[in-house]
Order: C-alpha cells, then sequence, then structure tokens
C-alpha cells in the first residue's frame, strides 16, 4: 500500500482500533487461477503472533479456499472515507493552487492464511464473531440461542480460515499535510454534509495548532 510518511500510522493500538471499527474486510489472495477476492468480517486476536492473528470463516462452496493460494494472503480493511473538495480550503482564496483528493482510513495485513473444517474450531469462529457483533445489543443473540441440529448442519457448510499477520501496513490519511485553516475548512464543510460517514471524517481531521 502507497503510503507517505505524512499519512503512515504505526501505532499498534491504533491499527487494532482501526481493524475492528472496518469490522468487514476484502480478503485477497494470489493463486494458480488469479486473483481471488472475498468480502467477509474476520476479528483480531492481538496477542496471537508479532502483530496478532486473524480468523473468521466464508462458504464451503467459495472457491477461494480451494485454490492454494500463492505467497501471502492480503487481509484490507477500510475505515471511513470521504470526498474533500479544494472549495474548503482556505488557501483557495490565496493563490487557487488546490485540487480535489479524498480522505480515510486504510489497514492492509498480510500473512499466510489457513483454511480448515473442524467443527470445533469453526463453533469457536462463530460464537467469537457472533459475541463480538452482538454484544452491544440490549437483547444479544448467541449461538446457542439456535437448535443445536441446526448450528451443526451450519457449520458443514463453512470452511474457517486462520491467518497470523507478517506484515502490517496502516493509512491515516486525513488532510494532516494541509495548513491549519484547510484543515478547519475540510472539518467544517463535511460536519455540514448531510452523509454521516462524512460527518465522522470530519471529527478524524486534527484541527489543532501544529
Amino acid at each position: 500500500m502507497y503510503t507517505p510518511p505524512a499519512f503512515r500510522e504505526d501505532d499498534p493500538d491504533a491499527l487494532r482500533a482501526m481493524i475492528r471499527e472496518a469490522r468487514l474486510c476484502n480478503l485477497v489472495t494470489a493463486t494458480a487461477e488469479g486473483l481471488m477476492s472475498t468480502p467477509l468480517p474476520l476479528y483480531l486476536v492481538p496477542d496471537e503472533g508479532e502483530h496478532g492473528t486473524l480468523y473468521g470463516h466464508l462458504a464451503k462452496a467459495n472457491p477461494q479456499w480451494k485454490a492454494a493460494p500463492i505467497g501471502d494472503a492480503l487481509a484490507i480493511f477500510m475505515g471511513p472515507d470521504a470526498y474533500i473538495t479544494p472549495s474548503w480550503y482556505a488557501s483557495k482564496k490565496e493563490h487557487g493552487r488546490v485540487v480535489p483528493t479524498w480522505n480515510y482510513l486504510a489497514v492492509a495485513a498480510y500473512g499466510p492464511v489457513e483454511f480448515f473444517e473442524e467443527a470445533d474450531r469453526l463453533r469457536e469462529v462463530v460464537t467469537r464473531l457472533t459475541d463480538l457483533y452482538e454484544q452491544q445489543r440490549s437483547d444479544p443473540w448467541s449461538v446457542s440461542d439456535a437448535p443445536e441440529p441446526f448450528v451443526e448442519a451450519q457449520l458443514k457448510g463453512i470452511v474457517g480460515l486462520r491467518m497470523p499477520i507478517r506484515r502490517i501496513e496502516g493509512k491515516r490519511k486525513m488532510s494532516q499535510n494541509r495548513p491549519l485553516e484547510d484543515r478547519r475548512g475540510v472539518a467544517e464543510g463535511l460536519a455540514a454534509s448531510d452523509n454521516p460517514v462524512d460527518q465522522i471524517v470530519s471529527r478524524l481531521i486534527p484541527i489543532s495548532k501544529d
């Protein structure tokens, strides 16, 4: 992932937070049949390995798990993003030498991917994923709420994956390279948008004095 120094995010806690908050990722593998990609939720076990380990599952009918990966797999996590118009820059009025851009958060995690079918490991993955996304609900659903024969049948239709992270890259592109007044203009412009994601991005713009 191309990451200029101004936008590079190396803090492990920030990277883990970006992965958790992104939730859905794209798992990409290179195979003899070409590139393959699947959007799916993964959870991170941060203390398993140097950079943590990702877990998840995909449908058994998905051909990606059957095609042997060439080299490491790539998990791409995208955070909130927004279009940035140069009209928000104070410097537009000064000299006009400004262009549109895009602000976003992204994490690229690389590592060997293992696919597995053991029922107990699959149950653990499904349970942990479910608990992760149900925990904030007032009446959370759990895997044990479903009839056991039904759960067992569902597990036969999926394949688990484990991906220890060998290398991780983070990018936080939030107008840090712009002058303070430009950043304030961007934050104000995004905050006034009707798009809720734009409003989230507005709060990520650094607007304190350098």
